[in-house]
């Protein structure tokens, strides 16, 4: 029991200050929860998939975030999926980002999805796709995190101008050196849009990453194996589950392009959206293996997908995409020589989705892809659900 008469304060200003470290106590403690739940059916396994042939637990998370005080914010995003019988577990994002800069700064420190490209930023559920273009696929591992630090600027004007830079510890691109840079990966983004009437609108970016552990490099020791994954998982064979990137560099460039049409502005019931992307890799490849057989020091690959939602509860899309690339095979180093070869491999893939979303926390998506690889064509049929409850954020333009 509170005794107020052996207290030098009157009783109210006690109460009055307790009230307000309850209050800010309250505020800090708000957490917004919420959960994405994505299960599918497949009945052929992609090229460098994420997802098991059948049955299995999609890209699933689990979300938290809030208002630390009123300077920043944190967030932490959880993501189950399953392989082999087997739950994965892996922690995407966990990061704090300031909320009171000045001229329109923001900075963001931890973990996080990189500021690069159309769509690496955006969560997977939010794709109009079961899987992400084969480009993304082998150079991001579908969509590239990382430990580090993101600094960004709004300009203040009508045009929509933003600019983004950051520094990246570079794990999940690093090529396998056997002393990685501490800050491996450096990246610049830049966003311009607008809108044309009620109806319109546009966004176009340009992006570039530096990755100084990215090119393959022969490691100088007699009679070793010289390392051949790019990323952190490396498989020899198409069909295999994969969590990072395939392909390595020094340098990668990219570009995207996006409109969007809403008759009358309504987005909810009607609209469409169209987007493509393309992507360079450069310096992929030490200088003592340009000698092999059908090395190959760049690749490439873009894609260009239409979305149609033509009711508030139906959508129909459409997406082509492309990626040309070289894959070490069998690279050995004695002494000062080396000895294997590349192999070229071409992806070509054509995927049509029909989404029923009676919601906009529920959508139950089927799916038909058509893959062409050497030696390999084969058609894809998939099921796909993604439920949300609980705090779900706006999805980003």
């Amino acid at each position: 029991m509170f005794n107020y008469k052996k207290t030098s304060f009157p009783l109210s200003a006690v109460c009055l200050s307790l009230a307000f470290s309850l209050s800010a106590h309250a505020e800090n403690s708000l957490i917004d929860i919420g959960v994405v739940l994505d299960g599918h059916y497949q009945n052929n396994e992609r090229f460098l998939s994420h997802r098991d042939e059948g049955f299995g637990l999609g890209h699933s998370e689990l979300m938290l975030s809030g208002n630390i005080d009123t300077h920043f914010r944190g967030a932490l995003v959880a993501v189950l999926h399953s392989h082999g019988g087997e739950t994965e577990f892996e922690l995407e994002e966990a990061y704090i980002e300031s909320l009171s800069m000045p001229w329109g700064t923001k900075v963001k420190a931890g973990r996080f999805l990189s500021n690069i490209g159309y769509m690496n930023s955006k969560h997977l559920h939010e794709d109009a796709f079961i899987e992400r273009p084969a480009i993304y696929r082998a150079f991001f591992g579908s969509h590239y995190f990382d430990d580090g630090a993101q600094i960004s600027w709004v300009a203040p004007t009508d045009l929509y101008l933003q600019f983004s830079t950051e520094a990246l510890s570079g794990a999940k691109l690093d090529s396998g050196y056997d002393n990685p840079a501490n800050v491996g990966v450096y990246t610049a983004n830049v966003q311009i849009g607008d809108d044309i009437g009620f109806e319109h609108s546009w966004k176009l970016g340009v992006s570039a990453v530096f990755n100084g552990n990215g090119k393959k490099a022969v490691s100088a020791s007699s009679d070793s194996h010289v390392h051949t994954h790019h990323g952190e998982h490396d498989h020899s064979h198409d069909h295999a589950h994969h969590h990072g990137p395939s392909y390595t560099s020094e340098k990668m460039y990219g570009a995207d392009a996006t409109w969007k049409w809403a008759p009358n502005g309504n987005y909810k019931d009607k609209h469409i959206r169209f987007t493509s992307e393309y992507w360079y890799m450069d310096d992929m490849i030490d200088d003592s293996l340009y000698g092999l057989e059908n090395a190959k020091n760049t690749a490439d690959g873009w894609y260009s997908e239409l979305a149609y939602q033509f009711s508030p509860t139906w959508s129909l899309s459409t997406r082509y995409s492309e990626m040309k690339v070289t894959s070490a095979e069998d690279l050995h180093a004695h002494g000062t020589l080396v000895h294997g070869h590349f192999k070229e491999n071409e992806v070509k893939e054509i995927d049509v989705a029909l989404d029923w979303h009676p919601s906009h926390f529920g959508r139950i998506r089927a799916q038909i892809t058509h893959e062409e690889q050497i030696n390999q064509d084969q058609h894809i049929f998939s099921l796909q659900y993604v439920m949300s409850f609980g705090a779900h954020g706006a999805h980003a333009f």
